[in-house]
């Protein structure tokens, strides 16, 4: 049997990583924090139905390389899948990650797209000649909240009046669907990393300032300090760290520093990793400056050279960017 879990989200802009650009800060936020099985066990205790949790041995749950998405679909989607045993059966829990911001009829047949991927492989590469059941969660947390029905037999038309005849050949299921923004701080439940995970999914993109940036992230500081491992907690506060500096709107240099100056005082322990995370927010935006004035340049016609002389970027660097300029 398999469990599959599609995550449906807001895309954005920037991570601050010193290595590279990262087109969806929240999807590496969420990998970063389901990637772990002992996270991942706390979501399912604390969210899947209890008559689910019955069949389902969390004990056996074992993160996987497998991916059942292509390269066309990359900047849209990203998964993980877990095994695990489920009702005394191997089995996967399967985490899809969509990156959109509203919600989607279309999600349903997405899932059976995949849904078929899993039964592909299995069938192809594993050689199984038993196809395991996939149970399908969506969790959401997109600017308008989930209002559409979440059976793909809401998509097929007339389908609620076909006889049941005609219905035995028709291909029907629904997902479970967790609407992140709808939760209260009191719903929001679970390990430590779950619930800030949940709490910065639903409130990160609402900050107006630092101000109440400031409040998330001392929520979420409250929230890490029952970890008994601090050292587990320092690497989580820079990840849910570089996760705001990386979603939060129209973040400036002012408010990064604001936090840092709050970080310092309230939760000391952290203040180092979050003035290096404010220098490479600082050094990010920099460079997406310099890149812009080298685009601008190159529009007018300036050389690669010129553009390289003005700027300081290497060449290779604004060659790159005056072939994505042509395409």
């Amino acid at each position: 049997m398999t469990i599959a879990l599609i995550v449906k989200e807001d895309a954005s802009i920037y991570s601050c990583t010193t290595h590279s650009k990262i087109e969806n800060p929240h999807d590496k936020f969420f990998k970063e924090t389901l990637g772990n099985v002992e996270v991942t066990k706390s979501f399912l205790h604390n969210y899947l139905p209890p008559n689910v949790m019955e069949v389902l041995d969390v004990d056996t749950l074992e993160l996987q390389k497998d991916s059942f998405i292509n390269k066309e679909l990359e900047e849209g989607f990203s998964d993980l899948l877990f095994s695990a045993d489920i009702e005394d059966s191997e089995g996967y829990v399967y985490f899809l990650f969509e990156h959109k911001s509203n919600p989607d009829k279309a999600v349903a047949f997405q899932l059976l797209k995949y849904i078929a991927e899993i039964w592909n492989t299995k069938m192809t590469k594993e050689k199984e000649d038993q196809l395991p059941v996939i149970l399908p969660l969506v969790i959401y947390h997109g600017a308008s909240s989930w209002n559409i029905e979440t059976a793909i037999g809401d998509m097929i038309t007339g389908y609620k009046d076909l006889s049941t005849e005609i219905r035995n050949f028709v291909p029907d299921y629904q997902y479970l669907i967790y609407d992140i923004s709808k939760y209260t701080d009191q719903e929001v439940k679970g390990e430590a990393r779950v619930r800030i995970l949940f709490t910065l999914f639903r409130d990160v993109q609402k900050a107006e300032n630092a101000q109440e940036l400031l409040k998330i992230i001392a929520k979420a500081v409250h929230y890490l300090q029952e970890l008994d491992d601090k050292q587990t907690g320092m690497e989580y506060f820079e990840t849910f760290m570089r996760y705001i500096f990386s979603a939060a709107k129209n973040l400036t240099r002012e408010d990064a520093a604001e936090i840092v100056k709050k970080v310092e005082k309230d939760y000391p322990e952290g203040s180092e990793i979050v003035m290096t995370l404010a220098d490479i927010l600082r050094e990010e935006g920099e460079a997406q400056g310099v890149r812009k004035v080298a685009l601008e340049m190159l529009r007018k016609g300036f050389t690669v050279e010129l553009v390289a002389e003005i700027t300081h970027m290497d060449v290779k660097e604004i060659k790159k960017l005056k072939e994505q300029q042509s395409k």
